[in-house]
C-alpha cells in the first residue's frame, strides 16, 4: 500500500465535496428555510462547535461574504464573558461535560427567534447536546452538522443517552468517516481529517441558500464586506449597528 499523498488527498477531498454537495442538498434547503425565516423575525444565527468544529461556526459569524446577523458561540466564553477561572479551560472536561452549556446560553442571550445552528462531529459531547438541548427547551429552532457514521459508532456523554442529532429540526450529515481521518497509510491507521472542509461547504452552501431566498423576496441580504477592502469597516459597521449587543466574534 502506497503512503498518502498531497494529491491522494485533494482527491478524497473533491469526492467527498461532490458526495455531500449531492446528498445533503435537499437539507441545506430546509436548514436554510430556518434560517431565512429566523432573520425575517428578526433573529439570528446563534453558531456553535468545539474542536475543530468551531471552525464552522467561524464559517457562518463574522467572515467576508457571510451573514452579519451571526453571532459565535465559544468554550472559551465561559471564561471570556462569563467570569470563569482560566484553568477551566484546559483539559476535555469542558467540552465533554455538561455544565458549560447553560452559561454558554445564557451570555449568548437568545431572542425567541434566533435559530440555532451546532456543529459536532462525534456529536456525543455533552456540551454540544446539552446547549442543543437548552436551544429546543427554550422554542428555537435546531441545525445540528455531524458524522452520521461517526456519530452512530460512539456513545454518547450526554447523562440522557441523547446524540445532538436526536434533538435537530434538521441534520446535515459531514460525509466525515468513523474517525475523520480519510487516507490509509503505509503501516496501519489513517490520516488527513476531512470533516472541517465539508463542514464549510455546508455553511457556505447554507449562506448561499439564504441569501438566494432574501434576494428572489426582493430583500438586500446584510452580508460582511472583508474589512481589508476599502469601505469594508464601514459597511460592516452600519449593518452590526442594527444587531448591537446580539452578535459578537469571540477572539
Amino acid at each position: 500500500m502506497p503512503s498518502p499523498s498531497a494529491v491522494d488527498f485533494v482527491a478524497a477531498a473533491q469526492a467527498a465535496i461532490a458526495r455531500v454537495g449531492e446528498q445533503q442538498a435537499e437539507g441545506v434547503r430546509r436548514a436554510a428555510g430556518m434560517i431565512t425565516a429566523a432573520l425575517a423575525a428578526d433573529g439570528i444565527v446563534q453558531a456553535f462547535g468545539t474542536g475543530h468544529s468551531e471552525a464552522f461556526a467561524m464559517e457562518l459569524a463574522g467572515r467576508a461574504g457571510g451573514l452579519v446577523p451571526s453571532n459565535r458561540i465559544a468554550l472559551r466564553d465561559v471564561v471570556l464573558y462569563g467570569g470563569r477561572p482560566v484553568g477551566v479551560l484546559e483539559g476535555p472536561e469542558l467540552e465533554r461535560g455538561t455544565e458549560s452549556a447553560a452559561l454558554l446560553y445564557e451570555l449568548a442571550d437568545p431572542r425567541p427567534a434566533d435559530v440555532f445552528v451546532l456543529a459536532s462531529n462525534s456529536g456525543v459531547n455533552g456540551c454540544v447536546v446539552e446547549l442543543a438541548r437548552l436551544a429546543k427547551e427554550n422554542g428555537h429552532g435546531l441545525i445540528a452538522v455531524t458524522s452520521a457514521e461517526h456519530t452512530a459508532r460512539v456513545r454518547p456523554k450526554h447523562p440522557s443517552g441523547q446524540r445532538l442529532r436526536d434533538l435537530a429540526d434538521v441534520v446535515l450529515d459531514n460525509g466525515a468517516p468513523y474517525g475523520d481521518a480519510v487516507l490509509p497509510m503505509h503501516g496501519g491507521g489513517r490520516a488527513c481529517g476531512i470533516s472541517s472542509i465539508t463542514a464549510a461547504l455546508l455553511a457556505q452552501q447554507m449562506v448561499a441558500e439564504v441569501i438566494r431566498r432574501i434576494e428572489e423576496s426582493g430583500g438586500t441580504p446584510p452580508v460582511y464586506l472583508s474589512a481589508n477592502v476599502p469601505g469594508g469597516d464601514e459597511h460592516n459597521q452600519a449593518l452590526e449597528a442594527r444587531y448591537a449587543g446580539r452578535i459578537r466574534r469571540t477572539a
